[in-house]
């Protein structure tokens, strides 16, 4: 029986054999849409290979039906689970059956004995619906911008504007993909199912033209059946207190839109805050450094610091050495989680006033007669040399 031997359904497709079943899916779609016959009216050759990307999407989309192409090279709903000739065998081995040289029927007659059982029943046995298959109902993903603040809009809050593009829900279908109502498919007459021979043999099989459904959906013009544009916006986005340098920000629904009516995803933020001059950020600390006089150090003061509440006033202990901290308790940056507050530390530096006056110098001479300790008096005994 002379055959015609069948184009691989990975080949058809354009994938590997590896391939998972979203990239067949997403392979499928842009060529279904290209040779999808609503697109191309009279034009047979793209209808015969829409016919035949219907046909390797169905058998490649189902897991069972994939299994038993990738392990015999073709599917058939008539063949057992066990494989050809194993349904029932007991002791778990099939039985094998040799089809070269017969005819099956209203052929040209076997020559050369090498009939392809593939090619003879693939064609027929394509169990459930067909490649064009009813939309899908798929949430929308998610989509990630960075952002970057200032200090005061990181520890205020603010509200921002942002541009993004993202796809957006056709409006000239609303998502669905299709305008107008569904009509009978004029190759099966609603039915769903046509009818095919090979020689004598007849099989009914899902129609190729609407997948099995009986309906034909004519494709929006506007999005090209997606129901999704992709559209530039511009946002505003909230940004709350407290956030910091490399958290996310999530705008709820601002994502790509779903199809058929499925939720859109979320849009998340990454944030970038700018280094403030005086304030330096630790978490939800603050950490500054304020300048005092030697009497200041000396005798103790109050002097008023910054806040990111404005001024506060600070006590310095007196005796009090260059670099000694003290802290300000519950004023530093508020928590974005729960609002909380951190603390602000206060480090102190003391400034020597330059001898440039005589009365300054002869001051300090004096100061060094009347307490003269030795700062330094342990410093080798701690070092140990």
């Amino acid at each position: 029986m002379a055959t015609t031997a069948k184009q691989d359904y990975y080949e058809l497709l354009g994938v590997s054999k590896k391939a998972n079943a979203k990239d067949i899916r997403t392979a499928f779609r842009k060529l279904a849409r290209k040779y999808h016959p609503d697109l191309n009216p009279g034009d047979k050759s793209s209808e015969e290979k829409f016919k035949q990307l219907q046909e390797a999407y169905d058998v490649l989309s189902d897991s069972k039906k994939r299994q038993m192409y990738d392990q015999y090279g073709f599917y058939s709903d008539n063949i057992p689970p066990g494989g050809p000739g194993g349904g029932g065998q007991q002791d778990g081995e099939g039985v094998n059956f040799d089809f070269n040289g017969f005819d099956f029927g209203g052929g040209s007659g076997a020559q050369g004995g090498n009939a392809s059982f593939r090619d003879l029943f693939s064609q027929f046995f394509r169990g459930g619906r067909g490649g064009s298959e009813e939309p899908e109902h798929q949430p929308g993903g998610d989509l990630e911008y960075q952002i970057e603040i200032d200090f005061w809009d990181a520890v205020r809050g603010a509200v921002k504007k942002l541009t993004i593009t993202r796809l957006d829900t056709c409006e000239t279908c609303h998502g669905t993909g299709a305008i107008g109502s569904p009509q009978t498919c004029p190759t099966c007459h609603g039915s769903g199912t046509i009818q095919q021979a090979a020689g004598k043999m007849k099989f009914n099989v899902p129609c190729t033209r609407c997948g099995g459904t009986g309906k034909i959906r004519k494709v929006c013009p506007t999005c090209s059946g997606e129901g999704r544009l992709r559209r530039t916006e511009t946002i505003d986005v909230r940004i709350p207190a407290g956030v910091a340098s490399g958290s996310r920000v999530r705008v709820p629904g601002k994502g790509n839109a779903g199809t058929m009516g499925a939720p859109p995803g979320d849009l998340y933020l990454r944030v970038d805050v700018k280094p403030h001059s005086f304030f330096e950020r630790r978490g939800d600390d603050l950490y500054t450094k304020v300048p005092v006089t030697v009497s200041e150090a000396t005798l103790g003061a109050k002097v008023e610091v910054p806040t990111i509440d404005g001024r506060s006033l600070v006590r310095i202990p007196p005796a009090t050495n260059s670099g000694k901290t003290l802290r300000l308790k519950e004023k530093g940056v508020p928590s974005a989680r729960n609002g909380s507050r951190g603390d602000q530390y206060v480090e102190i530096q003391v400034v020597v006033p330059p001898p440039m006056d005589e009365r300054v110098r002869n001051l300090m001479k004096e100061l060094e007669t009347i307490a003269p300790e030795d700062p330094r008096k342990d410093l080798f005994t701690k070092a140990g040399v």
